[in-house]
């Protein structure tokens, strides 16, 4: 069996394997070596998260069931302002990060050699978030800011840090970029295909850093390369 790496969290990871998405990138990048796993949840907080750990990674007896990395990528929702028309997401930015804590705690308790990568929420393009509006809003008024989004960002590098577990940062490196808002959000929240690539580039670095890269895995079948034209079935009696 090939280890996996987990991808857990909300819409942002949910959309990662479709088209030019950031997991199916991961995927790719790691072909032959590791099964990407997708466990991204629309719409959902870490309040929610916490209460699905157990049915979206279940225990087990056996050792090589641990994934090598999981991320762990929620904010977003958490976010949302209680005052706005999205308010049924929100949760209080200390909550956030306890929960946090909390879903890093269980994810080391059942797998202590996995390596764990938080991930910040994105920042917010309020005009975007104005101009695709995911339900009715008489307020007229953005439902997340890039204020509130910036807090939750540093709550999650802060809990990182707490743990000592490696963060991207992604609220801050996405607007090192120009026009970031528009290029990087497809709808002032979701990413377009260049935001994909700045979290895929960050999570190959960040599992680089961790000793996760292509050459340190084993590929789990030979590859044509190793195969004798002359004598195909040779390379698979070993």
């Amino acid at each position: 069996m090939r280890p996996k790496i987990y991808l857990f969290g909300d819409s942002i990871t949910e959309e990662s394997f479709g088209d030019g998405g950031w997991g199916a990138s991961l995927a790719h990048h790691f072909s032959r070596t590791v099964d990407v796993v997708l466990r991204g949840y629309s719409g959902y907080n870490t309040r929610w998260a916490l209460q699905v750990l157990e049915r979206v990674f279940p225990s087990s007896e056996n050792r090589e069931d641990a994934p090598l990395a999981v991320t762990v990528f929620f904010g977003a929702n958490d976010a949302c302002l209680p005052d706005r028309c999205s308010a049924f997401q929100h949760v209080p930015v200390n909550e956030y990060k306890q929960n946090l804590h909390s879903i890093v705690s269980f994810l080391k308790k059942r797998w202590p050699t996995t390596r764990i990568l938080l991930i910040t929420p994105p920042p917010i393009d309020e005009d975007g978030r104005l101009r695709h509006p995911y339900i009715d809003n008489p307020s007229n008024l953005p439902e997340r800011t890039n204020k509130a989004a910036g807090a939750y960002s540093e709550a999650c590098v802060a809990v990182a840090r707490e743990s000592g577990n490696p963060v991207i940062d992604l609220w801050t490196k996405m607007q090192q970029f120009p026009d970031w808002e528009k290029a990087h959000l497809r709808d002032g929240l979701h990413l377009t295909p260049q935001g994909n690539m700045v979290v895929i580039e960050e999570v190959v670095l960040k599992l680089k850093n961790e000793g996760l890269t292509l050459e340190s895995l084993p590929v789990d079948l030979p590859l044509i390369n190793n195969i004798d034209p002359k004598d195909p079935l040779k390379a698979f009696q070993n």
